[in-house]
C-alpha cells in the first residue's frame, strides 16, 4: 500500500468516531477526498460526500459508513463510578477490562471498565456473562460531584485499542467496522482521479454516518442524492478461525480477497458487472448468501426512493465488533481498485435493470 494511503488509514481509524458522534473522523475523511473530488459538502447529520466529475451521468454512489459502536455515560453513582448504555452492538463480556476514553466537550477523558479479581467473587456453576449495565467505569476519582467536572451524562466511550501491525499484511484495530469502507470509497476517487481513462459516470464518494444504530445516515444520503446506482462497501464476517461454523455461516477467508453478496437487496445485473471486471483486473472474489437483510446500509439504499440498483462488497473481518479485528491489507487494496473498474466501465446514461 502507498504510504500516503497507509497514513491516512491509520489516522482514520485511530479517530474515535462513536456512533452518532462521527465529527473528528468526518473532518480526516473530507480533508482527504477533497484532494480528489470537484467539490465536496456535508448535510445536517454530518453524512459527508466527495463528487467527481460532476453533470455526468449515470450517478453512482460509493458508499460506507463512518461510525463505529461505542458506548455513552448513563449514570454516575455517589462514588463517581459511571454506568454506560450500548450504542450498536457492543459485546458487553469483552469490554470487561479495557483501557477506555470518554469523549467530553472539553477532551478525552481517560478511564477503565472495572473487573472484579476472581478471587473475590464465588459463583455456582459457569459465570454467567455480564450485561452492559453491569459494567462500570473508573475514571479515578471518588464522588459525583467530582466525575461531574470532568464528563456528564451522554457523552460517547470508545475502546482506545489502535492500528497495529499483526503479521505480514494482516493488521488489527478496533474499528475498521466500517473505516475500512469509507477509506475504500476515498481511495477509489483518488485512483479515478489520477487515471487517464475518461469516466461518464457523476461520482459521488460517500462516509455517512449513524449505521450501527439503524443504517440510518444511508438513507439520508440516498434520498437526497438520487444515484442511479449505488455500490456499498463495508465488513463481512471472516470464518476462517476456531469454533465458527462454515455450515451456517459460509466460508469466508482473509487474503482470499473481497467478497460480494449474493439476493435480496443486490441488484443481479450490478452483480453480474462487479463479477467482469474483477475477472478482468484479476482481482479474486469471494461469494456470500444472504436471506432477508445484508445487515449493510445496502438494506435501505436498495428501496430508496423508486429504487437504486444496489450491490455489496465485503472486506472479510475476523472478530467483528472486538478490539482486536484482524483484516487484510491486500484484500482492502483490491476493494478501490474494483470500484473504480467499475466506474470507468460506465456507459453514458447507462441503466441497469432486471431481465424479465
Amino acid at each position: 500500500m502507498r504510504d500516503a494511503s497507509l497514513k491516512f488509514l491509520k489516522t482514520l481509524v485511530n479517530t474515535p468516531s462513536p456512533v452518532g458522534h462521527e465529527t473528528r473522523g468526518q473532518r480526516i475523511w473530507l480533508d482527504y477526498a477533497k484532494q480528489f473530488a470537484d467539490e465536496t459538502f456535508s448535510d445536517a447529520y454530518g453524512n459527508c460526500v466527495a463528487v467527481l466529475n460532476k453533470g455526468g451521468s449515470p450517478r453512482i454512489m460509493l458508499a460506507a459508513h463512518a461510525d463505529e459502536i461505542a458506548m455513552a455515560v448513563n449514570y454516575i453513582d455517589d462514588n463517581g463510578f459511571i454506568y454506560v448504555r450500548r450504542m450498536g452492538g457492543i459485546d458487553a463480556a469483552i469490554t470487561k477490562a479495557q483501557r477506555i476514553a470518554i469523549h467530553t466537550r472539553n477532551g478525552a477523558v481517560k478511564g477503565v471498565v472495572g473487573n472484579v479479581a476472581p478471587h473475590l467473587t464465588k459463583q455456582d456453576g459457569d459465570p454467567k456473562p455480564p450485561k452492559i449495565h453491569d459494567i462500570f467505569i473508573d475514571i479515578g476519582v471518588s464522588s459525583r460531584k467530582e466525575a461531574e467536572k470532568l464528563v456528564r451524562v451522554g457523552d460517547p466511550i470508545t475502546l482506545t485499542d489502535e492500528f497495529d501491525v499483526l503479521r505480514g499484511d494482516l493488521v488489527v484495530a478496533r474499528a475498521f467496522d466500517n473505516r475500512i469502507g469509507t477509506f475504500a470509497v476515498a481511495e477509489a476517487l483518488r485512483l479515478l482521479k489520477e487515471s487517464k481513462i475518461p469516466i461518464h459516470a457523476e461520482v459521488c464518494a460517500v462516509s455517512n454516518v449513524q449505521e450501527e444504530v439503524g443504517l440510518l445516515g444511508a438513507r439520508q444520503i440516498a434520498y437526497s442524492l438520487k444515484p442511479d446506482i449505488a455500490l456499498v462497501v463495508d465488513v463481512t464476517h471472516a470464518t476462517d478461525y476456531p469454533t465458527v461454523s462454515k455450515a451456517q455461516h459460509g466460508d469466508t477467508r482473509i487474503g482470499a480477497g473481497p467478497a460480494i453478496t449474493h439476493g435480496g437487496c443486490n441488484h443481479p445485473e450490478v452483480v453480474k458487472r462487479i463479477e467482469a471486471v474483477a475477472k478482468s483486473k484479476k482481482i479474486p472474489l469471494q461469494h456470500e448468501a444472504m436471506s432477508a437483510s445484508s445487515g449493510t446500509d445496502t438494506d435501505v439504499i436498495f428501496w430508496t426512493r423508486g429504487g437504486i440498483a444496489s450491490a455489496l462488497i465485503s472486506l472479510p473481518n475476523r472478530y467483528m465488533h472486538s478490539p482486536v479485528e484482524v483484516v487484510s491489507l491486500k484484500d482492502l487494496e483490491m476493494i478501490p481498485q474494483l470500484l473504480a473498474g467499475f466506474v470507468q466501465s460506465l456507459k453514458k446514461g447507462e441503466e441497469f435493470k432486471v431481465k424479465i
